[in-house]
């Protein structure tokens, strides 16, 4: 499953209705300039789990939300219905300037579960047997630097599509967008809480220079504009006004028992 291991591109970002989701993906597919990505099934659809990390004072958080020129991520995902044998990705998401930059190293489970354990204190990082140690290296040291630790699962549905003439072209849709962080540990499957209503679509357009002129009037005549989502700065809002929403019913009940 999509095993190149860098990228750089721009990705543009569409909140839709779930209806308008399946009228686009139809049209993508009728004119002829786009096909089902072949790393899904048979309608390049597939499930993605990812675990991202942070640090105790939420610098990754910041970064993002405050939208900085250079922000970063990093993330451990699966895909489909993996088990703690199958392989993983290592993933370090940079943007600056707009151009969004991915590296990643492909990892089994069970190997990043003991590299996150214990990192290089057992020797070489080579010894974890990922796919590319230069990008192991930038990972460990990504994860030294910002003392990240692991935050939260963030798990949704893709449909892809990959142009048929333009390789670099890509449009995915994410739906079932949920997330948690009682349980951290992503072979369990997708999250439990919705943090993007489920009748809402993630589209996004993955181009190497500039949309085409035939997607950019297709988008303009489904009426699609714009909208900024970040899954990870979304999911960790609604986790922490989950956590709150326990801490006030805590402190209502303790004190209806004092009274």
């Amino acid at each position: 499953m999509l095993s190149n291991e860098i990228f750089q591109r721009y990705e543009l970002k569409y909140l839709i209705p779930f209806e308008k989701y399946q009228e686009i993906a139809k049209q993508l597919t009728a004119n002829g300039k786009l096909r089902y990505d072949k790393f899904g099934d048979g309608f390049g659809c597939y499930n993605i789990v990812s675990l991202y990390f942070d640090s105790d004072d939420k610098k990754i958080y910041y970064e993002t939300r405050n939208k900085l020129r250079f922000r970063q991520k990093l993330r451990l995902r699966i895909y489909d219905d993996a088990t703690i044998n199958s392989p993983s990705f290592l993933e370090i998401k940079q943007k600056f300037n707009k151009v969004v930059n991915k590296r990643r190293t492909k990892i089994k489970l069970a190997d990043a579960y003991e590299y996150l354990k214990y990192g290089n204190q057992q020797g070489d990082l080579r010894d974890y047997e990922p796919s590319n140690p230069q990008i192991m290296n930038e990972v460990e040291s990504f994860r030294s630097l910002y003392e990240l630790k692991p935050r939260v699962v963030v798990s949704y549905d893709r449909q892809a599509f990959h142009g048929v003439e333009d390789s670099d072209l890509r449009v995915t849709f994410d739906y079932n967008l949920m997330a948690r962080d009682n349980n951290l540990h992503i072979e369990d499957g997708p999250g439990s809480t919705y943090f993007v209503n489920p009748n809402l679509v993630v589209m996004e357009v993955k181009v190497s220079q500039s949309v085409p002129f035939w997607l950019s009037r297709m988008l303009s005549e489904f009426e699609c504009p714009r909208r900024s989502v970040s899954k990870f700065c979304t999911s960790i809002d609604l986790m922490e006004e989950m956590q709150q929403s326990r801490e006030q019913s805590v402190n209502e009940n303790l004190k209806s028992l004092i009274v």
